[in-house]
């Protein structure tokens, strides 16, 4: 079973993806940690992420140990994402690894859910179970400069607000995989809601999914 869970930055998704994936024991990836960790090794060469070569070469030569670099939890990394996502070189690289994971899990589990932007789109089209999770930008932006205060980096909300719009644009304008909505997807806004009641909303799709699986077995 494939559980697709998209969504813009900061909207939770990494959150509910998490704690879906530990419920139901199913594999998990933050698929966000492949682009922030072909990001990274591009500033680490030296190169510009502007240069869609070098954002190419370094997505072909990925190791997913990287994904373990606590870098990667970092603003920065995730701006650099953002910037190199957008590559077709980075995409088709990265796309043959999200296809392995989710339809072979690892360590057998019998299911995965992954989480990014365009899981349920271009990954995964008929993934069982879709989710859309968004918020207001503003919410988004106070969200992310807390978690930055949190971990002792500073932060200007206006700063952090902006560079979410910017990337929010980025997100949805590139011509390789566009951030949006799969047609059939459950939208979730967390805009006014705790995390608890995104869970139940997340999960109460899920399970009636399963419930259908093992009737029809």
């Amino acid at each position: 079973m494939i559980v697709a869970v998209d969504g813009p930055a900061a909207s939770g998704k990494g959150t509910l993806a998490r704690r879906i994936a530990t419920k139901l024991d199913f594999a998990y990836l933050d698929t966000g940690l492949l682009y922030r960790g072909v990001g990274m090794m591009v500033v680490d060469r030296g190169d510009s992420l502007d240069d869609a070569e070098a954002a190419t070469r370094a997505a072909l030569a990925f190791d997913p140990a990287m994904m373990d670099d606590p870098r990667l939890r970092e603003d920065a990394a995730a701006q650099a994402a953002s910037r190199i996502a957008g590559v077709p070189g980075v995409r088709a690289a990265m796309l043959d690894f999200q296809r392995k994971f989710g339809t072979f899990p690892p360590e057998g589990k019998k299911g995965a859910v992954l989480d990014g932007r365009d899981i349920g789109t271009v990954i995964f089209p008929n993934a069982d179970v879709k989710l859309y999770v968004t918020a207001d930008v503003t919410v988004r932006a106070q969200r992310r400069h807390k978690e930055l205060l949190g971990r002792g980096t500073p932060s200007i909300y206006a700063r952090v607000l902006q560079e979410m719009q910017e990337r929010d644009q980025r997100d949805r304008s590139r011509s390789a995989a566009p951030l949006t909505i799969a047609p059939d997807a459950i939208v979730i806004d967390t805009s006014t809601i705790d995390v608890e009641a995104a869970f139940q909303k997340a999960m109460a799709p899920v399970l009636e999914k399963i419930s259908r699986q093992n009737r029809a077995q």
